[in-house]
């Protein structure tokens, strides 16, 4: 009996040492998986905030912009690398299950210590920089969320692998709060923040027709321009953009980048003009939350005084440049 229990030991030790590596290599996976998921999650908590408490001193047309790139950004990750970290803590604590002797490993100690180490550097770091950006003025209902923020996702990393260091399994399973409502709760709250972030963020066909009418702000930017620098060397304005774009300076004209029809021009006076376009979306301050304003784009001057403000309606949208010769004046001289 005791050699048939001692054979039976010797085949467990010898299946734990044969996995010993690919549970190294589990455990490391789960070490980037939970860093990324942290920092994702954290990062759409924080845009969040920006977007839902405007601060007047550092918000701006760019920085607006910013958060919702973000939002993609940390959605993108969290949707493809939080999944793979549930699996491989599944995974690994179905292993334990298997083989309970796992626990007292040291190399698995060693990992799991390792990964609250590299989760408690990131923690600290988020501290910091919210911080610092307090003390140069950021509003404190921000400041406060976003360290509560912090605060619930080192309580949670914290607790989770407080349970894997500290509470040694019974008969295959950790404690009820610890294993059917801990971890499930954990994994909605992750899920519920991803799908308000499609609703913040809006859907790819949103952010294509987005896209689109940022390509033909940028059409019209360069329009407007290729028109002012055609006024600066004949002293008048092109006629059309057939006109323009048959000068001698070689200009190609950008057309709609969805219907490729080209792109409304109108001479209003010798010193004006109107460029007009048909926009699918509306970026006066309508999509963004609680119908907050977007500021206006600032286009770079160019030394040409024109159009700074490229907000527009849903439809046809017209814009009008007025050259003021005072400047050009000035320009001329370089």
């Amino acid at each position: 009996m005791t050699k048939r229990r001692n054979s039976i030991n010797n085949l467990m030790v010898n299946d734990i040492n044969k996995n010993l590596p690919r549970d190294t290599f589990m455990h490391l996976l789960a070490v980037v998986a939970l860093i990324v998921s942290a920092i994702s999650f954290g990062a759409l908590l924080f845009q969040y905030t920006n977007i839902y408490f405007p601060d007047a001193l550092s918000d701006n047309y760019w920085s607006n912009r910013s958060f919702y790139d973000l939002i993609r950004r940390a959605l993108a990750a969290l949707i493809v690398v939080f999944p793979v970290y549930v699996w491989v803590s599944w995974f690994l604590n179905k292993d334990i299950k298997q083989f309970p002797e796992k626990t007292e490993l040291k190399i698995r100690k060693w990992l799991l210590y390792l990964t609250v180490f590299a989760a408690a550097l990131v923690i600290i770091g988020d501290l910091v920089i919210l911080i610092q950006t307090y003390l140069n003025g950021e509003l404190t209902a921000r400041f406060l969320l976003k360290v509560a923020s912090v605060f619930f996702i080192a309580g949670a990393v914290f607790y989770y692998y407080f349970l894997q260091l500290k509470i040694p399994l019974q008969n295959g399973s950790k404690t009820v709060f610890g294993s059917k409502i801990f971890v499930p709760a954990i994994i909605g709250i992750v899920a519920a923040t991803v799908v308000f972030g499609f609703f913040i963020a809006g859907s790819p066909q949103s952010r294509r027709l987005e896209r689109l009418d940022e390509r033909r702000i940028s059409d019209l930017s360069v329009i407007q321009s290729q028109v002012i620098d055609y006024w600066q060397r004949k002293s008048k304005l092109p006629v059309d953009l057939d006109s323009l774009a048959g000068s001698f300076f070689g200009v190609s004209i950008p057309n709609d980048p969805k219907t490729k029809s080209p792109y409304e021009y109108k001479v209003l006076s010798n010193l004006k003009f109107e460029l007009c376009a048909v926009f699918e979306t509306v970026n006066t301050g309508e999509q963004y939350p609680g119908g907050r304003a977007a500021k206006p784009m600032i286009i770079d001057r160019v030394g040409f005084g024109g159009i700074q403000d490229w907000q527009h309606d849903l439809g046809r949208t017209c814009f009008e440049t007025i050259i003021d010769p005072e400047i050009f004046k000035s320009i001329n001289k370089f």
